[in-house]
């Protein structure tokens, strides 16, 4: 009970101080709102976001903005074919003024890393952010060192079809709380872009900071608070399990998968002024959580089946609870 009081405290300050970053990152990304929102969920619910669409629709900049709307370190690192994994993660060197080994940190080590073009790195360099996407944390030559909090990394990637790119391993997927798409600004939205933005190059150069680290941290904590009634946990359960039977799914939900949905879930009631989750933020939720965790059977996949679609064909056939246990 005090735990749910404490929610109730902090969701309409939680909410107040979300939607003011939401606006002062729309500052710069016109008409993306859904997409603005849902990468500061993802962050308040201590995960990682991919952004998958084609070059030029915002993607880099709703990374920048998003850092320097918190006034956090960030960094960005640039996948290429030649990037090495110790550019990723650090790499110990020895100091010849010192006469001893020294760790130089690599671009992991701040509070939000832009991971811009992933899939244009090899399988072996994209596998240099699995220990940090998981434990907050890299080992360097038997010496883990500790990432500062909050942490997330928001990666961008072409379509695969595109040329030289490789397609992320499963188990970088699954690390990924959410995946998402940018998608191309409606009329209105992109005349007011050009109206704007037309004469500037660096448009995130004119945002100010409207929140810190401690701000996101303490949003983290209230998050945390957020109430999920049995029923609800239930429904979850029931999602994984279906997603495991279905006849066209050879890979279904992993428990880290529903452990996922519940974490974005409070995330997102909190960042509505809510101390307790729906079942419509579940179902809002699954597709950008669950969907790129999903693999189809080779029969499905011939038939040109979409994953997105087997799972709402699913989110169909689940009850969905009707009342709320506080």
């Amino acid at each position: 009970m005090a735990r749910q009081r404490s929610a109730m405290r902090g969701t309409a300050g939680f909410a107040s101080g979300f939607d003011q970053i939401v606006a002062n990152v729309e500052r710069v990304i016109q008409g993306k709102e859904e997409a603005v929102r849902l990468a500061l969920v993802c962050m308040v619910a201590e995960g990682h976001l991919l952004i998958e669409d084609v070059p030029g629709v915002g993607k880099t900049t709703l990374a920048k903005a998003l850092a320097t709307s918190i006034r956090c370190d960030w960094s960005r690192i640039q996948f290429t074919p030649d990037l090495l994994p110790s550019d990723v993660t650090g790499v110990t060197v020895f100091s010849r003024s010192k006469n001893s080994f020294e760790f130089r940190p690599g671009g992991i080590f701040a509070n939000i890393v832009l991971g811009d073009e992933i899939n244009r790195a090899s399988p072996k360099t994209q596998s240099a952010l699995l220990e940090a996407m998981e434990e907050r944390q890299v080992t360097v030559d038997a010496t883990t060192y500790r990432l500062p909090q909050p942490f997330m990394v928001l990666a961008t990637q072409n379509p695969v079809e595109h040329e030289g790119t490789y397609p992320l391993p499963d188990s970088q997927l699954d690390r990924f709380l959410m995946r998402t798409t940018m998608g191309y600004p409606d009329r209105g939205s992109e005349i007011e872009m050009l109206d704007r933005h037309g004469d500037e190059l660096d448009t995130v150069a004119e945002l100010s900071a409207v929140a810190d680290p401690s701000d996101i941290e303490a949003m983290i904590a209230t998050a945390r608070l957020v109430h999920v009634a049995p029923s609800l946990k239930g429904y979850i359960v029931d999602l994984a399990e279906a997603t495991r039977s279905h006849p066209r799914i050879a890979l279904g939900m992993s428990p880290r998968s529903a452990l996922a949905l519940q974490r974005a879930s409070r995330s997102l009631a909190a960042s509505l002024g809510r101390e307790y989750v729906v079942p419509d933020d579940l179902k809002t939720l699954a597709i950008p959580v669950l969907e790129h965790r999903l693999m189809l059977t080779p029969e499905a996949q011939l038939d040109g089946s979409d994953a997105g679609e087997v799972l709402e064909d699913i989110l169909e056939t689940i009850p969905v609870p009707t009342t709320r246990a506080r």
